[in-house]
This record gives structure tokens, sequence and C-alpha cells, in this order.
């Protein structure tokens, strides 16, 4: 069977889709910044017909067309759209890939005849693209050099055995060759690809490279290349359709099951772990309900994954009843394979704490919210309040606290408390007696002092009156706290009374 290849050319795939989106009267172009300069990336065909073409600088098609408007071009969406084109095209071919940023190439042997020849396949293809605003060109050829070059002059199909014949006409460019090589064989008179057939080889390789032979070899069909189809990524999804409606919550549990036993089988397959699942219930009525949780760190165990979802199961209203049930990773995460404790109970192997600690946070997170559930993480500073760090539990590691030499810590800390009716300080010594939170406290034994200056590299307001004196001290009525003065600044009066602040509490 001979080798047929479909070449599907986007030529304003841009701007079709942000019109889709939104759409505009008159001339439209999206814009891309080089350099200093922005430039006109795509442009409608009705700025087209004005003259306006891509890579024109902005100013110059202002100039033009004053009433030229435009928005910013979005790359990603534009390789998004491109990527969902590729897999809408699977329809017409087995094998798809892309062909540059604005193509695709299918190879489509043995596929007409399904849709009543290469022409009604075209006619399909073209009609799709059509309803949906995509301006498109295609061609069909027995190489994809062939396909590629007539795409973009014209379109059209080319029978078997007359590739030669079909592509002479077109110019040397179209040999997908880089501009100054097209410029330069048009100037010593090759300007079209009849031109180049008859010459021999290995001048033509000699003079302008070996590319150019490779290009040429390839659109005749005497070189080979192959479709080159990247393998689309593993879609962590299954599905299940029901013979009857159900709607107790416990038969959409035991449906649940079911659904993750298999999503789980296929993310081990993948050794890959769910971070995020959605399930969607679909009820008689056409209405879809849908219960999502997130996990607090990649999973792919059925049991423990289904106790998350109980409760917003438990809140779904199944109406007439729920007949089809899919269930989707949303997001996933690598998840090598682990060896795992050798404790059993009764119950099954032993779950670890690392587990256990994961669960809760789960819970948590899908209650309250994931970016709420936060853990302690150190960070290398002395200053009190800069020696931790708060970050999402659910997105970070723990870590163990650093080897720390020194005095300890409090167990508690919190933002300085100016204490009141100090008595008996004297210089370099804490007061006999204070009162915090109105309660009167006596001194029974103080450590210190630890001095602490502030980090000049950072301007923090609280920090500004200079170094701090730290004490650790136990008082005759239990609590064991943690107070600071700053000598620098604070004043002794006639009775000796100083400001003295408490920051935390020891255990």
């Amino acid at each position: 069977m001979a080798k047929r290849l479909l070449s599907i050319w986007f030529p304003r795939l841009a701007s079709d889709i942000s019109l889709r989106r939104r759409p505009v009267e008159g001339p439209f172009a999206l814009t891309l910044r080089s350099g200093n300069a922005d430039h006109l990336h795509c442009v409608s065909p009705r700025a087209q017909a004005q003259g306006l073409a891509r890579g024109m600088a902005l100013a110059d098609a202002r100039a033009l067309c004053p009433d030229l408007a435009t928005r910013p071009a979005d790359l990603g969406r534009e390789a998004a759209a491109l990527s969902g084109l590729l897999r809408w095209a699977g329809r017409y071919a087995p094998l798809v890939a892309r062909d540059g940023s604005d193509g695709l190439i299918a190879d489509v042997t043995g596929v007409p005849h399904l849709f009543g020849g290469e022409a009604a396949l075209r006619a399909d293809l073209h009609g799709r693209l059509a309803r949906i605003g995509l301006a498109a060109q295609s061609a069909i050829a027995g190489s994809r050099g062939g396909a590629f070059a007539l795409a973009r002059h014209g379109g059209g199909i080319l029978p078997e055995g007359a590739l030669a014949e079909g592509l002479g006409k077109l110019p040397v460019s179209a040999l997908r060759i880089d501009h100054d090589t097209a410029e330069t064989l048009s100037r010593v008179g090759l300007g079209r690809i009849a031109d180049l057939i008859p010459l021999p080889r290995a001048p033509l390789a000699k003079r302008f490279g070996p590319a150019l032979v490779m290009r040429l070899d390839q659109a005749l069909g005497t070189r080979s290349e192959p479709v080159d189809a990247a393998p689309e990524p593993p879609h962590f999804g299954v599905r299940m359709t029901l013979p009857d409606p159900i709607g107790l919550q416990e038969d959409v549990m035991a449906g649940l099951t079911r659904l993750l036993e298999r999503l789980c089988d296929k993310l081990g397959t993948h050794q890959h772990g769910a971070r995020r699942l959605l399930l969607e219930l679909h009820r008689v009525d056409r209405e879809t309900a849908q219960v999502r949780v997130g996990l607090a760190r990649p999973m792919r165990d059925p049991a423990r994954i289904a106790a998350l979802f109980e409760r917003g199961v438990g809140e779904v209203e199944a109406g007439f009843g729920i007949d089809a049930m899919r269930l989707c990773a949303e997001v996933t995460e690598p998840l090598p394979p682990e060896q795992l404790g050798s404790g059993k109970t009764l119950g099954g192997p032993k779950p670890r704490s690392e587990d256990a600690l994961a669960d809760l946070i789960s819970r948590l997170g899908n209650r309250l919210g994931f970016e709420q559930v936060q853990r302690l993480l150190p960070a290398q500073s002395d200053i009190p309040e800069r020696s931790f760090l708060l970050a999402p539990a659910a997105y970070s590691e723990a870590e163990a606290p650093p080897p720390r030499r020194g005095p300890p810590r409090p167990l508690l800390l919190f933002p300085p408390e100016m204490v009141t009716g100090a008595r008996g300080a004297q210089p370099g010594h804490p007061p006999a007696q204070f009162r915090w939170r109105n309660m009167r406290f006596s001194t029974l034994r103080a450590t210190g002092p630890e001095r602490i200056a502030p980090e000049w590299w950072f301007d923090d307001p609280v920090w500004r009156s200079g170094i701090r004196d730290y004490w650790r001290i136990e008082t005759r009525e239990g609590p064991r706290l943690w107070l600071f003065h700053t000598p620098q600044v604070a004043g002794w009066d006639a009775g000796g009374a100083q400001d003295w602040f408490v920051q935390g509490e020891f255990a």
C-alpha cells in the first residue's frame, strides 16, 4: 500500500483563536514584543487585505491602517490550541504529529476509503474546521515534504507517482530550507523545484549544502521521513455507566471504590500518585454534581482516598438518581514504588506515622483549605521572629531544626507585651516584681542576659530601637517567661524603673 500523508496548515491560528473568544469588527492583529519594539505576530484577513503582514513593526502597521485593533499574543494559548487540534485530528489518522508551530502532519495510509476517498476526507476536515471558525489549508501527497509544500501553496491532492510533476511548479522556498539559501538559488536562476530536480546531487550539495539535497529528496519521496508522533501523556480518568439509577450514599461509595481501584492501578502502572481528584456524578435529569478532594502528598491507595470522599458524597443531592460516574486525577506527581514496613495488624499492614499525618492534613485541607494548614520550618536567623517560616503543610516537607548552641528558646513565642509595675530592678538585672496580663509575678530565679543585635540588612521597625537583652525568668507563681529590655534607649528614673517586655514562655 502506497504511503499517503496529510498536511494541515493553520495560517492564522493565533488570531482565529483570539477572535473566537472576543470578536472584533475591522482589521485585527496580535502583537509580540521583539527587542524594543512591538511587531505583528498574526493578522486577520481584513488586516491582510490592507497590506499588513506578519513581522511588520506595529508603528508601520498603524501608519498603513490607523483603525487597526490589537491584542498581545499569548504563545501558551496558541500552543495549547494546537495540542487540542492534534488530539482532534486523530479522527482522521492513527498517527498525528506537530509540523512546526502552526501545522500538523498525519499518516492517512489506508484511511481515506473510510470517508469515501481522499477528496471527501479533505472536505470533511475543512467543513468541521470552518464551523468552529479556523482557517486551514491541507494537502495529501506521497511524502511528508511534498504534502507540506503543497499545503502552504494552495493545497490539493497529488496522486501516486506525481510528486515531481506536482511539486515542480512550486518555489524552492517550499522545500523547508532557510531564507538565505532560497534567495541564493533564486539569484542564480533556480527559482522553482523543477529547476533543481534534473541537477546532479553532488555539485548541488557542495555549492548549497547537504540540507538542500536532503529536503529535495524528502519532498520527492526518495528519502524517507516518518511521522514522529510524540506519545500522548497518560490520562488518569475512569468512568462507569450504571444499569439502574442509584441514590444512596452507600451505593455511590461502592461505585467510587471500584473506580478508585481502576484509577490507582493505572497510576501505579505509570508510577504516579494523585494530588487532586474530581468525582463527577451524572444524574438522570442531565445535571452533574462534582466532588473534588485534594491530597497532602501523592497517593494511590484506594481505601485512604475513598475516606476523603465520604463527606462530599454525603452532601450530594441525588435527585431522581445517578446513572453514571466519572473519576479523574486532575493533578498527579511522580510516585515511584517504595518498600513498606513489615509490621502487621489484624486489619492489614500497620499504617506509618507519615501516612497518618498526611491523611490528617488532607482532611483538614479539604475542609479549611490547604493554604490554611501550615507547618513551621526552621530559618537561619538569631532574631526570634525570623527563626522560623510558615509554609503550607501540603506543599512542603518537614525539616528537623538545626543543632543549636547557646541559650534555649521558649516553647511559645508571641509579639512583645509590655509589663507594668516593675519594681526592684537594678542596672543589668531584671525586675524583682512585675505585672503581666493582669497577674502579679515575683522573680525566683533569672538567667541572662542574652544580647541579640538587630539584622542591619532588614529595615524592621520593631527592631529600630537597637539591641535587646533577654532574660529567662522563673517566677514563684510557676510560669517561666522570656523577658527583654533595650539598654540603649531605656531610661532609668529615680525609682530605678525600666521598660521590660515579655516575648515568650518556656515549658
